[in-house]
């Protein structure tokens, strides 16, 4: 359950945005009616601590999540969240640095919990930015459990028909033959899949 003045953040590889104005959503939801600015709660901000084309899976478990989900996807882990990436990204990784802009919550509403997902319809000034020079070391100061695969399609296919909370970020990196498969996903071009 998210707070009620949660901190809300944004990632980017620039450096230099002063004001974030409303465009159009990266994601196809219907419920989005007009330009917006996105922002991602504390707590789920890993999710987006990449570079900006990195595919990757994210997923943790929810209060409707089954004990044997969590048994079959966690095992042995003592992390709350798991985040899947492709090897072939490493070097990227190890190589990007990103800009860590904070909202004021204030002017945002919640819209999807699972994903820590929040809108505003205005254009909103960033209160903070603070550089990540070491992407793997801010990620590994989370309560996060980072796998390096071979693929995340197949892992992603699993995750999708269980109870987890999860989100497919900037699917269309990866490989031209997952892509192939893509229809079997919710999918967005630029955000990904997001699933309860």
């Amino acid at each position: 359950m998210e707070r009620e003045n949660p901190r809300l953040f944004h990632i980017s590889e620039d450096p230099k945005i002063n004001v974030f104005v409303p465009r159009l959503s990266p994601s196809h939801f219907n419920i989005i009616k007009a330009d917006v600015v996105m922002a991602v709660s504390e707590n789920l901000v890993h999710n987006y601590m990449l570079p900006k084309e990195c595919p990757r899976l994210s997923y943790h478990a929810g209060p409707d999540t089954t004990p044997r989900d969590t048994k079959k996807f966690f095992g042995f882990c003592t992390a709350a969240h798991i985040m899947a990436v492709e090897n072939r990204w490493i070097k990227k990784i190890q190589s990007t640095t990103l800009y860590c802009y904070e909202f004021d919550s204030r002017h945002f509403s919640l819209f999807d919990e699972s994903t820590g997902d929040y809108t505003a319809y205005k254009t909103i000034v960033p209160i903070s930015i603070k550089p990540i020079y070491s992407i793997l070391d801010e990620l590994l100061k989370r309560n996060i459990e980072l796998r390096f695969m071979p693929t995340i399609d197949k892992l992603a296919m699993e995750i999708r028909k269980s109870s987890l909370h999860s989100s497919l970020i900037k699917i269309r990196g990866l490989e031209p033959e997952k892509l192939r498969r893509r229809h079997k996903l919710r999918v967005d071009s630029s955000i990904g899949l997001t699933a309860k």
